[in-house]
């Protein structure tokens, strides 16, 4: 009786042994299953952002803190948007953008010819590049990763917002950044209104050391035409980024009845007024000139710093105040 009562003792004991150690393997299996999606979790979690663009893409990590940028345009948004900035080209600045030329930013070059080894010293989280930069991507692309953020000038408005909703994605800005662009819609709006109650035809040209450009739908500065929808004086304006050479005697075989000009000289700093020779005797017998409707357009927003927040309603402003 005994020796069968110690038996189921001992027999009790070892059940119990083996149900702590199931137990205790049990366990162990969750808490490695724990540690997986531990892991899992901090992948899904990360900050990192992957940015495409036509020329690649850019992982940034986190919100960047140590930006350079290269665009103007770029540069204007970040000022509205106030981000703040580490590096910028400083020639050729836009007078209105001249609080960055205090020591406080870091000078890395010229638009068309940056300083690698300056930009390459500031260890960047962000470079900001445009058309101006993208023969030299892959420079860029090995220091920090680089987003190209380039203005399709067919598809002006569209490719204007795409940039807008990037750069309020990798900054946390999409609230105010849906406010901007609604704001922008609705004066658009009011501009379309106006210019499909009348027949007037405006032709564009940019002007520059004595030589002047006409530009049409589907250029640089054809969104006079493209989203304005002030009507061409000029159909046949070949599409070209520089825009097509002309004479005065063009400007007054095709009489506009508007005509805007963009004195590039002024944008870049140079000592000269394209509107000395502008307003010679051949456009003195235009009906623009005749009737005052010739309107000089701020070279800074039009040529300099195209495509961003600020520059984009100025650029708004002057077209309002033409009609």
């Amino acid at each position: 009786m005994k020796k069968l009562t110690f038996f189921a003792v001992l027999m009790a004991f070892l059940l119990i042994l083996g149900a702590c150690g199931n137990d205790s393997a049990e366990e162990n299996k969750e808490n490695s299953g724990s540690s997986d999606g531990a892991t899992e979790e901090t992948a899904e979690d990360s900050n990192a952002m992957t940015i495409e663009h036509e020329l690649g893409e850019a992982v940034i990590e986190g919100t960047p803190e140590n930006v350079v940028v290269f665009d103007y345009g770029i540069l204007d948004t970040l000022d509205e948007l106030e981000v703040d900035v580490a590096a910028l080209p400083k020639a050729t600045l836009p007078s209105y953008l001249e609080q960055y030329e205090s020591d406080e930013y870091t000078n890395v070059g010229s638009l068309k010819e940056p300083d690698f080894e300056a930009i390459h010293a500031l260890k960047p989280d962000v470079i900001f590049i445009s058309a101006r930069q993208a023969s030299l991507y892959d420079q860029f692309a090995e220091i920090a990763p680089t987003v190209y953020i380039p203005i399709d000038e067919m598809n002006y408005v569209e490719s204007f917002k795409e940039n807008m909703n990037t750069v309020a994605e990798i900054f946390g800005k999409e609230d105010q950044m849906t406010q901007e662009l609604e704001e922008i819609d609705s004066r658009i709006a009011d501009i379309q209104e106006k210019t499909s109650a009348t027949e007037e035809e405006a032709l564009i040209v940019l002007g520059t050391q004595g030589k002047v450009s006409a530009f049409g739908p589907a250029s640089r500065f054809g969104l006079i035409h493209d989203v304005f929808g002030l009507k061409p004086a000029d159909e046949g304006i070949e599409s070209s980024r520089h825009g097509q050479n002309i004479t005065f005697e063009y400007i007054l075989d095709t009489n506009p009845d508007l005509l805007y000009v963009i004195d590039r000289d002024a944008a870049i700093g140079e000592d000269s007024s394209v509107k000395q020779s502008f307003e010679n005797d051949l456009v003195q017998k235009t009906n623009a000139y005749k009737n005052d409707e010739i309107h000089y357009l701020n070279a800074e927003y039009w040529y300099l710093s195209g495509g961003g927040l600020q520059s984009l309603k100025e650029m708004i402003s002057e077209i309002e105040g033409s009609l």
